[in-house]
Protein backbone atom coordinates (compact mmCIF):
# COMPACT_ATOMS: atom_id res chain seq x y z
CA UNK A 1 0.00 0.00 0.00
CA UNK A 2 1.66 3.19 -1.11
CA UNK A 3 0.97 5.76 1.69
CA UNK A 4 3.02 8.80 -0.05
CA UNK A 5 0.81 11.69 -0.04
CA UNK A 6 2.37 13.33 -2.58
CA UNK A 7 1.77 10.45 -5.33
CA UNK A 8 -1.58 11.23 -5.58
CA UNK A 9 -1.11 15.03 -6.57
CA UNK A 10 1.51 16.61 -8.32
CA UNK A 11 3.26 20.00 -6.71
CA UNK A 12 2.19 22.67 -8.93
CA UNK A 13 4.99 25.25 -7.24
CA UNK A 14 8.66 24.46 -6.94
CA UNK A 15 9.66 22.25 -4.21
CA UNK A 16 11.57 23.08 -1.74
CA UNK A 17 11.36 20.49 0.71
CA UNK A 18 8.83 16.93 0.15
CA UNK A 19 9.23 16.56 3.43
CA UNK A 20 9.58 19.09 5.68
CA UNK A 21 10.13 18.48 9.22
CA UNK A 22 8.10 20.34 12.54
CA UNK A 23 10.98 23.20 13.04
CA UNK A 24 11.32 23.72 9.56
CA UNK A 25 7.49 24.48 9.12
CA UNK A 26 6.99 26.30 12.18
CA UNK A 27 9.87 28.54 11.59
CA UNK A 28 8.53 29.21 7.95
CA UNK A 29 5.37 30.57 9.52
CA UNK A 30 4.24 33.65 7.51
CA UNK A 31 2.85 36.78 8.93
CA UNK A 32 -0.55 35.99 7.34
CA UNK A 33 -0.31 32.50 9.26
CA UNK A 34 0.42 34.25 12.44
CA UNK A 35 -2.90 36.48 11.89
CA UNK A 36 -4.81 33.63 10.89
CA UNK A 37 -3.90 31.61 13.99
CA UNK A 38 -4.54 34.50 16.60
CA UNK A 39 -8.13 35.41 14.46
CA UNK A 40 -9.55 31.69 14.49
CA UNK A 41 -7.54 31.61 18.95
CA UNK A 42 -9.49 35.17 19.36
CA UNK A 43 -12.75 34.28 17.16
CA UNK A 44 -12.96 31.11 19.47
CA UNK A 45 -12.39 32.50 22.75
CA UNK A 46 -15.52 34.97 21.87
CA UNK A 47 -17.94 32.45 20.66
CA UNK A 48 -16.80 30.01 24.07
CA UNK A 49 -17.64 33.27 26.23
CA UNK A 50 -20.77 33.86 24.35
CA UNK A 51 -21.84 29.82 24.89
CA UNK A 52 -21.01 29.81 28.16
CA UNK A 53 -24.18 32.80 29.35
CA UNK A 54 -26.75 31.05 29.52
CA UNK A 55 -25.77 28.27 31.76
CA UNK A 56 -23.49 30.77 33.69
CA UNK A 57 -20.35 28.69 32.96
CA UNK A 58 -18.40 32.09 31.21
CA UNK A 59 -14.75 31.13 32.45
CA UNK A 60 -14.61 27.49 31.44
CA UNK A 61 -16.50 27.97 28.41
CA UNK A 62 -13.95 30.72 27.15
CA UNK A 63 -10.77 29.12 28.33
CA UNK A 64 -12.24 25.52 26.51
CA UNK A 65 -13.33 27.68 23.52
CA UNK A 66 -9.41 29.37 23.24
CA UNK A 67 -7.93 25.91 23.65
CA UNK A 68 -9.87 24.67 20.68
CA UNK A 69 -9.21 28.02 18.41
CA UNK A 70 -5.77 27.62 19.30
CA UNK A 71 -5.07 24.37 18.32
CA UNK A 72 -6.97 24.64 14.82
CA UNK A 73 -5.52 27.76 14.02
CA UNK A 74 -2.05 26.25 15.12
CA UNK A 75 -3.00 23.45 12.28
CA UNK A 76 -4.29 25.63 9.79
CA UNK A 77 -1.29 27.57 9.80
CA UNK A 78 0.34 24.65 9.97
CA UNK A 79 -1.25 23.34 6.91
CA UNK A 80 -0.63 26.14 4.76
CA UNK A 81 3.30 26.38 6.00
CA UNK A 82 3.76 22.46 4.58
CA UNK A 83 1.87 22.84 1.63
CA UNK A 84 3.96 26.00 0.98
CA UNK A 85 7.46 24.12 1.29
CA UNK A 86 5.92 21.38 -0.25
CA UNK A 87 5.22 23.38 -3.57
CA UNK A 88 1.52 22.98 -2.99
CA UNK A 89 0.42 26.43 -2.58
CA UNK A 90 2.33 29.68 -3.87
CA UNK A 91 5.38 29.91 -2.47
CA UNK A 92 7.80 32.95 -4.23
CA UNK A 93 8.87 34.18 -0.92
CA UNK A 94 10.05 30.45 0.31
CA UNK A 95 11.54 30.23 -3.16
CA UNK A 96 13.51 33.28 -2.85
CA UNK A 97 14.93 32.66 0.66
CA UNK A 98 15.87 29.20 0.38
CA UNK A 99 17.92 29.85 -2.89
CA UNK A 100 20.41 31.84 -1.03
Amino acid sequence: MNTDITASAKPEYPVIDRNPPFTKTVANFSALDYLRLSTITGVSVTVGYLSGIKPNIRGPSMVTGGLIGLMGGFMYAYQNSAGRLMGFFPNEQEVARYKK
